[in-house]
């Protein structure tokens, strides 16, 4: 349902709630006095220090420092954003989570109670469903079969169990005959992909003569099914349609039995397929999740790295598995900061992590994925193949190559290697200056500390060209093009601007005269250590291309903020006229 959880029912929901029920139901606790007790769930230790009061209804781990009350331990333990945390709560005691409807009219109120109702009967109706496949494997005429089949892809009943699998016989209406009761729910069947509408106004099942796995949410709700064919019929799978309950874009299939099986998740592996991630589960790697068929999304990589912070892609080796991997890192660039991590795994011609793992084992299998190629060099190995790098062209083109691809990633120390690496590669005379560079900041024979290193931003290498080429200031159009940025560093930037153009023969040691005695002066002198591999016929160029990303970014956060203060009100004449300039531009 639209709008805000009021506050008055949250606190009435924790009145209701009983801490120490919730946390035993998931982490079994033992009285310790006056409070409950156990190793903590949040991380690895031997004796108990997670404390949990009933009188507070508060829990605290004395080791970790992890604390909260009985959403936060949802929210941090089923891996639940806010929302769905206060709806997984609200369901265990039987309340229904209103919504603060106050800029609603009454109508639209009306409308959103029928849509959430809706929801909540399509998911219960999903789950009937769910047990009518687990059922039918124990007792379709044609059982055998379908049990043979998982026998034989070496899956136990413990698995089979674990990730809810079924089977439905090779019918037109095996489904339809025990839940299409009338035509509401015929409907119904048919708005969740469940049937088909006929020819003749009479729906039949979608799914015949396959086994069905069926696709939870986060919160473990059956939202869809994808079903595995017996025999040689096609499509080999089929899986459920787009529905108002499910957006295979923003789901992942395994991930609620991933989260279920091991609490302390460190690491996902991304495979193809269903099989892939109940064949990994079978052998000890239950931490594997599928994209349903699609390229890994942006939705299903932002939820990837809310749960973990290393990401594997298990793909085929073949054309299609590498242009999956390559899709799939483009749209995690953005997501990945210092401590996150995404890596690709390719598998031999013919092999799959299902026929692979039974064939090697678990440990075989996770030493592969120890062994995973990390982003920077697949994304090296991917854009340099397309090159001639044997050319001084292929090695000018391969700079070019990269910056989008630069452009996208957060300032992290990723960002500074890859920045390292291609200036090791491709900047001229430049192994000399790097020795030159390294002898300044590493530890010498004689026992110097280390110089510590300055993190190398945008903002930072700018000020660290001009100040050793102050004359390129020349290069701008009007050396006060950045007066109207307002973010970190560029007040700075600007003043070094201002005094480059007053002075054309400005020299780096008076430009950091300048700023004696002030902080600034300090960041200066760093900055003029700064290790950023530079070459100075490449100065230039690299500070143009850095100016005109600081006016991109300008130029995007300006015009949303005018089109958003249009949305909410409206522009006055001069703002619509730079809103139209912007757009224009």
């Amino acid at each position: 349902m639209a709008g805000m959880i009021p506050r008055q029912f949250i606190d009435d929901l924790l009145a209701r709630a009983d801490i120490v029920e919730l946390i035993d139901s998931r982490v079994p606790l033992k009285k310790a006095g006056k409070n409950y007790q156990a190793c903590c769930p949040f991380h690895t230790e031997k004796s108990p220090s997670f404390s949990v009061s009933q009188d507070k209804q508060f829990y605290h781990c004395f080791g970790c420092g992890e604390h909260g009350n009985a959403i936060s331990f949802l929210m941090e333990f089923d891996r639940l954003e806010f929302p769905d945390a206060v709806e997984e709560l609200a369901s265990h005691y039987s309340m229904e989570v209103p919504r603060e409807q106050s800029n609603r009219s009454p109508a639209q109120q009306k409308q959103d109670q029928k849509a959430y109702i809706q929801k909540q009967d399509d998911y219960e109706l999903m789950a009937q469903i769910s047990r009518f496949f687990q059922q039918q494997l124990k007792v379709a005429s044609d059982k055998d079969t379908a049990i043979d089949y998982l026998k034989g892809r070496g899956l136990s009943g413990e698995i089979v169990k674990r990730f809810g699998i079924g089977y439905i016989s090779d019918a037109w209406d095996g489904m339809m005959k025990v839940f299409g009761r009338n035509s509401q729910i015929n409907q119904q069947l048919v708005d969740l992909g469940m049937a088909i509408q006929g020819d003749k106004n009479k729906p039949y099942d979608r799914f015949r003569g396959r086994i069905q796995f069926p696709i939870r949410d986060k919160r473990g709700r059956v939202i869809g099914f994808g079903g595995r064919v017996l025999g040689d019929g096609t499509p080999k799978y089929l899986n459920s349609p787009e529905t108002r309950i499910y957006h295979k874009g923003q789901e992942l299939y395994g991930l609620y039995e991933a989260k279920q099986a091991t609490k302390q998740l460190t690491r996902l592996v991304v495979v193809e397929g269903y099989m892939d991630v109940v064949a990994l589960a079978q052998h000890g790697v239950d931490y594997a999740v599928a994209s349903l068929g699609t390229a890994t999304t942006p939705e299903q990589l932002q939820t990837l790295f809310r749960t973990v912070k290393e990401v594997i892609c298990c793909y085929d080796g073949d054309r299609a598995g590498r242009d999956a991997a390559w899709r799939a890192m483009d749209n995690a660039l953005p997501m990945i900061q210092d401590g996150y991590s995404l890596k690709f795994v390719f598998l031999p011609d013919g092999e799959d992590p299902d026929s692979l793992i039974r064939e090697q084992g678990q440990a075989a299998f996770e030493s592969i994925l120890d062994n995973a190629t990390p982003l920077s060099q697949f994304l090296f190995d991917h854009l340099l193949s397309q090159l001639n790098m044997s050319s001084a062209e292929g090695k000018g083109a391969a700079v070019d190559a990269f910056k989008p691809y630069l452009a996208k990633l957060p300032e992290s120390n990723l960002k500074d290697a890859i920045v390292t690496q291609l200036a090791n590669k491709f900047g001229a005379n430049n192994e000399m200056q790097l020795k030159k560079l390294q002898q300044n900041f590493t530890q010498s024979t004689d026992n110097k500390p280390v110089a510590k290193r300055t993190k190398t931003t945008p903002v930072r290498l700018a000020i660290a060209l001009l100040l050793e080429h102050p004359h390129i200031v020349e290069v701008l159009p009007d050396p006060a093009i950045l007066q109207q940025l307002n973010m970190p560093g560029i007040p700075l930037l600007n003043q070094l601007l201002a005094l480059c153009k007053q002075n054309s023969k400005v020299n780096s040691a008076q430009l950091i005269e300048h700023f004696r005695g002030e902080d600034a002066g300090k960041q200066l002198t760093k900055l003029m250590c700064l290790e950023h591999h530079v070459e100075p016929e490449n100065a230039e160029s690299v500070f143009l291309d850095l100016i005109e990303n600081f006016l991109n970014v300008f130029i995007e956060r300006r015009t949303e903020q005018l089109l958003e203060k249009e949305r909410n009100g409206g522009l006055n004449k001069t703002e619509k006229q730079e809103l139209h300039g912007l757009l224009s531009a």
